[in-house]
């Protein structure tokens, strides 16, 4: 796949979720960046703010297999991969079948995650990560491609649980919602409150999107722009970064997920731009989405509710 193909078909895909998004048009493209690099997405918002809309919107203009979980605090493992359940045939015989549940899918979207708890939010850990689950010691693989996009509140309101860090590890992109403007506010009311409708209209196929995820694999990574991006990640460490806020406030910076996430996300938007080597710009254009998500606070970070994508900020501007 060249690079114009490939962009056409992304904006193509933007495009269509914007015609039931109002607005985040951004937030879109980082969206939709974390998904041809074969990540998961996590959206944080408070309610109210369109989180939902644009996972149902992705779901929508992409022409697979999709399910939503609503996360609550009764949910239970079971309700996410699956069980084994009796069945009894016409000759009486029985045995154990595996039912499975909504994981099973392309586009699975996560609603309000962290309103379950974490025994129930680490159920999607092995299918997050290896693309399979693993029901009574016996293996199920997903189909292909499969990602998860999550909703979540704020963790200070009321009826929210802590996402364990190893899943939040496994999000490629953290997107933090903001309010609208005054004009996309009047938009969403004469969206919402009238006749009209805005239907999001499939444009890519399970085929498109692994194509194009393979075309992410391809492009040429410089040697010197990927010791830079290593830097950026080592820098997010206390013992290796020069940030003085950083020395403060971080307990624990990036894993090497968040390498791979900067990798990938610059290469998306390579693509998109039509060339087919990253630069330490596109490196620095997926920076605040791909770590600021994996850093975490110690006692001091979080009394002083530092906010970690200006942490972020502070590491770009101290590395060149």
């Amino acid at each position: 796949m060249t690079p114009a193909e490939f962009k056409q078909k992304f904006n193509t895909l933007a495009d269509a979720m914007s015609q039931a998004v109002v607005g985040y048009r951004n937030v879109i493209v980082e969206v939709l960046t974390g998904v041809f690099s074969g990540g998961n997405i996590l959206l944080e918002a408070p309610p109210g703010l369109g989180k939902t809309m644009i996972g149902k919107a992705l779901a929508s203009a992409l022409s697979m297999k999709q399910s939503r979980i609503q996360f609550t605090p009764d949910l239970m493992p079971a309700d996410i991969v699956g069980t084994n359940i009796i069945v009894e045939d016409d000759a009486g015989k029985k045995e154990m079948v595996f039912q499975p549940g909504p994981v099973f899918t392309h586009v699975l979207l996560a609603d309000e995650i962290n309103r379950a708890t974490p025994k129930t939010q680490s159920a999607l850990l092995e299918a997050m990560q290896e693309h399979h689950v693993t029901v009574a010691g016996k293996t199920h693989s997903l189909d292909e491609p499969f990602l998860v996009v999550a909703t979540q509140n704020p963790e200070d309101l009321d009826g929210t649980y802590h996402l364990p860090e190893a899943q939040i590890d496994r999000f490629a992109f953290r997107l933090r919602l903001t309010a609208l403007s005054d004009t996309e506010w009047i938009e969403v009311v004469r969206r919402r409150t009238g006749t009209l409708t805005s239907e999001v209209k499939p444009t890519l196929t399970s085929k498109d999107v692994v194509e194009m995820q393979e075309a992410v694999r391809e492009v040429g990574v410089p040697r010197d722009v990927c010791a830079y991006a290593a830097s950026l990640v080592s820098a997010t460490h206390p013992d290796n970064s020069s940030v003085p806020s950083i020395k403060k406030y971080i307990r624990l910076g990036s894993s090497p997920r968040g390498l791979q996430a900067l990798i990938l996300g610059a290469k998306v938007r390579t693509l998109c731009e039509g060339r087919n080597e990253i630069t330490k710009e596109d490196i620095r254009s997926v920076a605040v989405p791909a770590l600021s998500h994996r850093m975490l606070f110690n006692f001091e970070g979080q009394a002083d509710r530092v906010d970690p994508d200006a942490l972020i900020r502070e590491i770009l501007e101290a590395t060149k």
